[in-house]
């Protein structure tokens, strides 16, 4: 198989990662339209593999939507609680920048991000009205696929 190679990034690399970073939170994104209320709803999808929030109003009509890959995040780092929680902030700007002050929370799947955007959102000083876990559970559906053997 060959031998790993582990590459140690220098600080100056990884300065100029976060600046990168910074700088893809910064970018103006256009919001479809302006929210009727001063109500919205935050949609956290987050996967094994990657970390997608969406803003909506209050009538389900997506607004803006962001993920780790659209920031600058590549590979393993997008699956990160750190790159849920700066995608977190990005949406925050934006849904500060169209008046949103009252949000609906909805998280969707497993991976290791859903906490930390969920908590990133809240102390941005938005008034969260309610928070609901819609991952999907089957109930005893199809059957599973078979154990993968290593």
């Amino acid at each position: 198989m060959g031998k790993k190679h582990v590459i140690k990034k220098t600080e100056e690399e990884m300065i100029k990662e976060g600046e990168a970073v910074e700088k893809a939170m910064q970018k103006n994104t256009s919001v479809a339209r302006a929210p009727l209320g001063k109500e919205g709803r935050v949609y956290i999808f987050s996967s094994y593999n990657n970390t997608i929030i969406s803003l909506t109003d209050a009538n389900g009509n997506v607004l803006t939507g962001k993920s780790a890959g659209k920031l600058g995040f590549k590979g393993t780092k997008k699956s990160s609680p750190f790159a849920a929680s700066k995608v977190a902030e990005a949406v925050g700007l934006i849904a500060e920048k169209t008046g949103v002050k009252r949000l609906q929370v909805v998280v969707k799947g497993v991976g290791s991000g859903r906490e930390s955007a969920l908590r990133s959102i809240a102390n941005q000083g938005f008034e969260i009205l309610s928070i609901k876990d819609a991952t999907p559970i089957p109930h005893n559906g199809c059957r599973a696929k078979k154990p993968r053997r290593l």
